[in-house]
C-alpha cells in the first residue's frame, strides 16, 4: 500500500482513537451520575472536575490527550508525516463527534494538546504555558484554551511548520465553534470559573 492510499485509513484510525469517551467511561466506573447530566453536560475533564473527583478529572485529561498522541504516532509510523496530520484531524473530530454518543462529544482541548505533543512538542509546551498563565489570572478554563489555541498556529508558522500551522488553524476554528456557548457566557460575565460546581 502506498503512502497516499494509507491516508484515509490514517484519518479513520485517528477518529477511532479520538472517539473513545474516557470521561464518561471513568465516571461510570467510579459510580458517579451520568456525566452528561452534570454541569455543562460535556464529557471532558473540566466537567468531570465538577463531580468533585479531581483524580478522575486529571485521569480524563491525561487519557484524552494520550489518545490523540497515540493515534498520531501510530499513523505516522505507518504512513509518514501526512498520515500523522490526518490522524490528528481524525482524533480531534472523533472526540468532538463520537459516533458512539450520537456525535455529541467533548470540546477538544485535551486532544488538541495530545496531537500537538506528537506532531511538534515545543508547541504543546507553549500551549500549556499560555493556558496555565491565563487560567491562573482569570480562572476561566474556556478562555485559557481559546487564547492558547490562537497562539498555537502562529507559533507553528513562526518556527517553519506551515503545514502544521494550517492544520492547527483548522483545529482552532473547530475549538472556537465547540466553545461558542462559553464565548457567549464570557461576554455576558456568566461563565463558570475553574473549581466552581454548576
Amino acid at each position: 500500500m502506498g503512502p497516499d492510499a494509507f491516508l484515509p485509513i490514517a484519518l479513520f484510525i485517528g477518529y477511532l482513537f479520538g472517539s473513545i469517551p474516557f470521561g464518561l467511561i471513568l465516571t461510570r466506573l467510579a459510580g458517579t451520575a451520568d456525566l452528561r447530566s452534570i454541569g455543562s453536560g460535556n464529557i471532558g475533564a473540566t466537567n468531570v472536575l465538577r463531580t468533585g473527583r479531581k483524580g478522575l478529572a486529571a485521569a480524563t485529561l491525561l487519557l484524552d490527550a494520550l489518545k490523540g498522541t497515540a493515534a498520531v504516532m501510530i499513523a505516522g509510523s505507518l504512513g509518514g508525516p501526512n498520515a500523522a496530520m490526518l490522524a490528528a484531524l481524525g482524533a480531534f473530530l472523533g472526540h468532538l463527534f463520537p459516533v458512539w454518543l450520537k456525535f455529541r462529544g467533548g470540546k477538544g482541548v485535551a486532544v488538541y494538546i495530545g496531537v500537538l505533543l506528537a506532531l511538534f512538542w515545543p508547541a504543546a509546551v507553549v500551549f500549556c504555558a499560555i493556558w496555565l498563565t491565563t487560567a491562573v489570572v482569570t480562572r476561566y478554563s474556556s478562555l485559557s484554551a481559546l487564547v492558547a489555541s490562537v497562539v498555537t498556529p502562529l507559533f507553528l508558522w513562526w518556527f517553519g511548520h506551515p503545514a502544521l500551522a494550517s492544520l492547527f488553524a483548522v483545529l482552532t476554528l473547530l475549538l472556537f465553534y465547540m466553545h461558542r456557548e462559553n464565548i457567549k457566557r464570557l461576554q455576558a460575565g456568566t461563565e463558570g470559573r475553574i473549581g466552581e460546581k454548576r
